[in-house]
């Protein structure tokens, strides 16, 4: 079969190369994928891992061995799942625990766009706690994690502020439901304080975002798209007493997590048509590169995916 593995040459050009066929434990199913989904932490990896290594952790497809332990769907069930950064292959060997049916009517670009970037924002969502008659601001809010943040935000009951880098990245952001929708150089002054801080971005937005949170707030930190230190006003504690600051990083999560279950709920949302993944760019799985680039140089608001 074949894979999307990072380039001989070490440039950053991505083909489809020959590999083994998946070899599956046995509480694993091997699925024929029929699309992907691409994540910035992707990319990152795509620099940094050696030539010829595997990608990829958004999948959807159809089991065509079911899990010999006898866990998990049946042959012939189409699913989505979280792959082992081995994801961009023709055929992969999923754990069970990280499958998750596809409802009908759920198409295979929707389902691929949802398993990272959906349990990142619904796990968030959980950290934050009740959120009924509270108020949420979401950084990054363009990206595919925050479009579902606000989106599930808005479904608990919050009311949801949204911020994205420029006009054009905050496009569909109220009609998802954020009810104040602003740039990050519009600053504080521009959104009322919030209970809930979610926050991808880091440096200057972190720090100008944390001075909207009230006291016995919560801040939930996911990314950090500016690479940089995060910054607090100098009176963070003594303003703010109380608020709760918590990292999330999903394969940290995951161990923890019902995924299979929790992935399965995010579907089931997307069939009820209470979610949209806001899939916004589909590419050829066999000619990746100008996806890959899209999302690169920050050209699509929502999700990019790759059909096989």
């Amino acid at each position: 079969m074949q894979a999307l593995t990072t380039p001989a040459d070490g440039g950053t050009g991505v083909r489809p190369v020959a590999v083994p066929e998946p070899e599956p434990r046995p509480d694993q199913a091997v699925v024929e994928v029929r699309a992907v989904s691409v994540n910035r932490g992707d990319l990152s990896l795509l620099g940094m891992l050696p030539p010829g290594s595997r990608l990829g952790f958004d999948v959807a497809g159809t089991v065509v061995q079911a899990a010999a332990d006898g866990s998990g769907p049946p042959t012939g069930t189409r699913v989505a799942g979280v792959a082992e950064r081995d994801g961009w292959s023709e055929r992969v060997a999923l754990s069970t625990t990280r499958l998750a049916p596809l409802p009908d009517g759920v198409e295979w670009t929707d389902a691929a766009a949802l398993p990272v970037a959906g349990l990142t924002a619904l796990y968030a969502m959980r950290h934050a706690g009740s959120l009924l008659g509270r108020r949420v601001l979401v950084t990054g809010a363009s990206g595919g994690v925050g479009r579902i943040a606000v989106q599930l935000a808005r479904a608990a009951g919050a009311e949801v502020a949204a911020w994205a880098g420029s006009a054009e990245r905050t496009k569909g952001l109220s009609e998802l439901g954020a009810a104040d929708v602003s740039t990050y150089d519009a600053g504080p002054g521009a959104t009322r304080p919030v209970h809930v801080l979610v926050d991808s971005v880091g440096g200057e937005v972190f720090r100008d975002a944390f001075q909207l949170v009230e006291p016995r707030g919560v801040v939930v930190c996911y990314g950090n798209t500016t690479r940089t230190d995060l910054s607090l006003p100098f009176d963070w504690g003594h303003a703010r007493p109380g608020v709760r600051i918590r990292y999330l990083h999903l394969f940290d999560e995951m161990p923890r997590r019902p995924v299979g279950n929790d992935l399965a709920v995010l579907l089931r949302l997307v069939a009820e048509g209470a979610l949209d993944p806001h899939v916004t760019l589909v590419g050829d799985w066999a000619d990746p590169d100008p996806t890959l680039r899209s999302v690169g140089e920050r050209q699509v608001n929502g999700k990019a995916v790759l059909v096989l």
